[in-house]
């Protein structure tokens, strides 16, 4: 199977903060999102792509005050924003908290981790409306919401409806312009690195430096202020 990153998940307390944010960090205004009424969610995004990793984008995302939550048998949030400590984390400053992988088979990636014990979750199926048309994924989402290895094992994802002949047609990344903003690298550091780097194995990826250390999801960018770091700092 081919899995590459497609891309980071930065939490922000509100969708406004985070535009603020990224501005005053990496120099760029973000380009416009998507409401995800099934998650509660909205988001901002731009793109962060190299020849290395073609479809890398930037995504800020925030709890929508305006969506209608919970849903008729709703789980929790994804990318653990239901989650107390991650909430508080981000009511100070908007924070990197996951990475989600781009996968050609999401089955069999999702079923390369279970052989391993790790649950990544349910393949749910969900959209959202862009300029460009109807966006539509599937994508690893547990009913406990939770990112996993403290948000350093990627959820992963398929673009597309399943068996679609072209499945990247609309990924998001067709419809962002240059940001000037690159992504240089994703690093990682875990008590449990071994653990985790059978789990990157199992599923193809490559393209994520990882070490035994305390817990920290490390991505660098080239930008419009110069080379910028962003931590997830164990959230």
């Amino acid at each position: 199977m081919k899995t590459q990153i497609d891309h980071l998940v930065i939490v922000a307390a509100t969708l406004e903060q985070g535009v603020q944010w990224c501005e005053a960090t990496l120099g760029v205004t973000p380009g416009p999102g998507g409401e995800h009424a099934q998650f509660g969610t909205h988001n901002r995004l731009f793109k962060i792509a190299t020849p290395s990793q073609p479809l890398a984008y930037f995504e800020i995302i925030a709890i929508n005050p305006e969506a209608k939550w919970p849903p008729p048998n709703a789980a929790r949030r994804w990318f653990d924003m239901d989650d107390a400590a991650l909430q508080a984390a981000v009511a100070v400053e908007p924070r990197l908290v996951h990475f989600v992988a781009n996968t050609d088979n999401i089955q069999a990636a999702r079923t390369a981790l279970k052989t391993l014990g790790i649950d990544r979750g349910p393949v749910v199926h969900a959209s959202r409306h862009s300029r460009r048309g109807l966006l539509q994924w599937q994508i690893t989402v547990r009913a406990d919401g939770q990112r996993l290895f403290n948000g350093t094992l990627p959820s992963l994802i398929q673009w597309g409806q399943p068996d679609a002949a072209e499945p990247l047609r609309l990924h998001p990344r067709n419809s962002l312009p240059r940001s000037g903003v690159t992504l240089q690298g994703i690093s990682v550091t875990h008590p449990t690195a071994s653990k985790l780097q059978a789990a990157y194995d199992a599923i193809g990826l490559d393209g994520v430096t990882l070490a035994t250390g305390p817990v920290n999801l490390t991505a660098t960018l080239h930008t419009p202020k110069g080379v910028v770091q962003l931590h997830s700092h164990g959230v």
